[in-house]
């Protein structure tokens, strides 16, 4: 029972130690990672070469400091591999439904346009037409421009030049020069709005879903008619549909916006 105790509490040291030194890109020596933990230097030392033995942490040769090792980006990526999307948003584009009362889509981005890959419907008797596999632009849609918004501005400028900026109503943006500083104002406060810019009588809240590098892999959205979305409704939505891309974020590895 005492060797099964200590061999636990080594593994939690250990655990500890990659902790901190996740927010330490500089690394740290072993005395501060002994003080840190409040325990002995030996202790950490042999922690640590049996974590630099499995790749887990590396050390610098000229400031002797360790920082975590390259074998961390291949469990990451094994792990990135193996999550289906629509599995981990799957409860939480319902939950984002049943709070709103509306439909709650999950999309992706395919070249310069946008798929629609999830959706939960509203349970109110008029509804928005949308369908699983429908495409749309990306520059008029809230969920188009709430991944235009952290693109790079290049692949903005290409997406523009691929499919141009079509008016589908008289509130569509469609110059460049208005387009490229609404997207900034997306990326500032973490969610875009769609007010009847792609379909007339319909009003969108919608934001980002980052994966661990802080790259945008999809995004989520709620639609309603306007009739029922009204300003104050759709302020409730954009804070809801906020939270819940953060949390399918964080389920991914990302951070928050």
């Amino acid at each position: 029972m005492k060797n099964e105790v200590v061999t636990v509490q080594s593994v939690d040291r250990a655990l500890i130690i990659l902790e901190i030194l996740k927010e330490e890109p500089k690394g740290l020596g072993v005395t501060e990672l002994a003080a840190e933990l409040n325990v002995s230097k030996s202790t950490i030392h042999r922690l640590l070469m049996s974590l630099l033995k499995k790749g887990f942490v590396q050390q610098d040769s000229e400031n002797q400091k360790y920082r975590l090792g390259l074998k961390l980006i291949e469990f990451g990526q094994t792990v990135s591999d193996h999550i289906d999307l629509r599995d981990v948003a799957s409860s939480h584009l319902r939950q984002l439904a049943e709070k709103t009362g509306e439909t709650a889509h999950l999309v992706i981005r395919e070249k310069s346009e946008i798929v629609y890959i999830d959706k939960i419907e509203s349970s109110a008797t008029i509804r928005m037409f949308s369908n699983i596999g429908k495409r749309a632009p990306m520059h008029c849609t809230g969920v188009g421009k709430a991944i235009l918004a952290y693109l790079p501005e290049q692949d903005i400028l290409e997406i523009v030049e691929d499919k141009g900026l079509v008016g589908f109503t008289h509130k569509t943006i469609v110059d460049i020069e208005t387009l490229l500083p609404h997207l900034e104002e997306i990326r500032n406060r973490g969610y875009s709005i769609d007010d009847e810019e792609h379909e007339l009588g319909i009003k969108c809240a919608a934001a980002p879903i980052l994966n661990a590098k802080g790259e945008v892999v999809a995004g989520i959205s709620v639609a309603g008619p306007i009739m029922r979305v009204t300003e104050e409704k759709l302020s409730a939505m954009a804070a809801e549909v906020l939270h819940t891309s953060l949390e399918i974020s964080k389920m991914l590895g990302g951070k928050a916006l």
